[in-house]
Formats: C-alpha cells, structure tokens, sequence
C-alpha cells in the first residue's frame, strides 16, 4: 500500500519493466547502432535498424574499398552473426558479405568502428576476410541489448530513425 507524502523515484529497471522483453531488446538494439555510429563519426542518416525479431541492424559506410569501386560500403549486424562488412550489389539483391567480424555478437561500439576503419583502410587486393561467426545464444544477445536499453533510459536517449 502506498503511504501518502512518500516519493518513489523509478529507476531505468523499472522502466524496463513497463516494456516488453523485445521492445526492450529493439530500444537497446538502436541505442547500441548508434554508438557504433558515433564511433564511425558518420551520421546515420542512411541506416536501418529492425527492432523486432530477428533483430538485424544495416549501417552505409563513407568510402569504396579497391576491390570494389563502384559500390557502397556497409555495416550489417544481425542477431545470428553479428557484425559483417558488404558491398552493395546494382540490382535488388541483397548486399554481398566480404568480412565478418566474428568473435561476441554485441561487441563494444569502439571495437566495431576500429574494425570497419582497418577493412576500408586495408585497400590491398587479397581477396575477402571471412571471420567464422561464433554460435550465439538469443538469451545472450538479449542480454546485452537490455544493458544498452537501460542505459538508454537512464541518459534520457530518443533514437531519431
């Protein structure tokens, strides 16, 4: 029972708890690409995220790699791979994988960025980079998520896309 004169301030926890586990998830999922972005130091203008699952994330990229002139660059991230480096194709398929990153799914922002920076520095002509991916729980991913959709409550973040 509430006693009146008594305040209760709501943390971002309980904040959480208003919404459902994907919501949350998806809110989490758009503050995480953001901080990617940010550590680009690109805008985000041209960029996609899907909150619902299976969640999946698609960043363009400044910049054309040798291999690949004349086509764009972008960031793809989706729940089952992670992070992955493509090349636009010219027609309605999709984007063709040349990299992935491997390793966590949700890996620090700042390790995102310092790897995409290395494949479009890397201009040499070797051929494609594939990391394997590394088998990930939706339990894990989720989990993660959540830490960025709390700190995105506690920050006051309101993703613009």
């Amino acid at each position: 029972m509430w006693k009146t004169g008594v305040s209760v301030e709501r943390g971002a926890a309980d904040e959480l708890m208003d919404f459902g586990l994907e919501e949350t998830s998806g809110r989490g999922l758009r503050r995480y690409v953001d901080l990617v972005t940010r550590a680009l130091g690109i805008t985000g203008e041209c960029s996609y995220v899907e909150v619902r699952r299976p969640f999946a994330a698609y960043l363009a990229l400044d910049g054309r790699l040798a291999r690949f002139p004349d086509q764009d660059v972008a960031l793809l991230w989706d729940e089952e791979h992670g992070w992955a480096m493509a090349v636009e194709s010219h027609s309605a398929e999709d984007p063709l994988v040349i990299a992935r990153r491997g390793g966590e799914p949700v890996p620090h922002p700042d390790a995102v960025a310092a790897w995409a920076i290395d494949l479009l520095q890397d201009q040499h002509d070797s051929g494609p980079v594939h990391a394997l991916p590394t088998p990930s729980r939706v339990e894990d991913i989720v989990g993660e998520l959540m830490t960025y959709a709390a700190a995105a409550l506690s920050t006051g973040f309101r993703a613009t896309a």
